[in-house]
């Protein structure tokens, strides 16, 4: 599909079009939710940049995807637009997230203590991305205080920072880079 335009000039006085064609502030709780989700997204494909290919690499990807899914629910008021097959998550793709975890703490060594984000390039971003992740579980909270919000928007989330924290962990062991415990230096 060629764009063939990039601006309308119909959000320049503050406002966007939600699915469906509603428009809302652009300062609304909903644009805040999928606005966050899409620089998830975004650090995502920054994180992929940084990775070698292979199957972890993929399922960055796979989770790329569904971000996409993501915001497009988050992006429809279901008050007033029924929700579009592609605005929900495929059955199963918070289990295989929690699959992905349970496969990656396989390989990681035990627990050390809370450690500094940072290390490699792709360890650093992991973690960049897993606090936006939260950044975003919190405003899809927020957003379901008022609006429809299928409970497993929140509950993939939520699974996917557990997610970009092992795999932040173990990209930094791939790279043969120890990571930083924290200690309070405050004492």
């Amino acid at each position: 599909m060629k764009i063939t335009k990039v601006y309308t000039k119909s959000g320049d006085k503050g406002t966007t079009s939600l699915v469906g064609g509603i428009r809302i502030n652009k300062a609304d709780i909903r644009l805040e939710a999928y606005g966050t989700v899409d620089e998830l997204n975004s650090q995502m494909g920054l994180l992929a940049a940084y990775m070698a290919d292979g199957p972890d690499k993929d399922m960055v990807e796979r989770i790329q995807s569904n971000l996409f899914v993501v915001g497009t629910h988050l992006a429809t008021d279901q008050s007033c637009t029924p929700l579009y097959d592609s605005a929900k998550l495929n059955e199963g793709e918070t289990e295989l997230l929690e699959k992905e975890i349970d496969r990656i703490m396989d390989f990681l060594p035990e627990a050390q203590g809370f450690v500094l984000p940072g290390g490699c390039p792709a360890a650093a971003i992991g973690h960049v991305c897993r606090t936006v992740c939260r950044r975003a579980e919190r405003c899809v909270v927020a957003l379901s205080e008022n609006a429809i919000v299928s409970p497993e928007i929140q509950r993939y989330l939520n699974r996917l920072s557990d997610y970009l924290f092992v795999l932040a962990k173990k990209n930094n062991i791939m790279a043969g880079i120890s990571e930083k415990v924290w200690t309070n230096h405050c004492k």
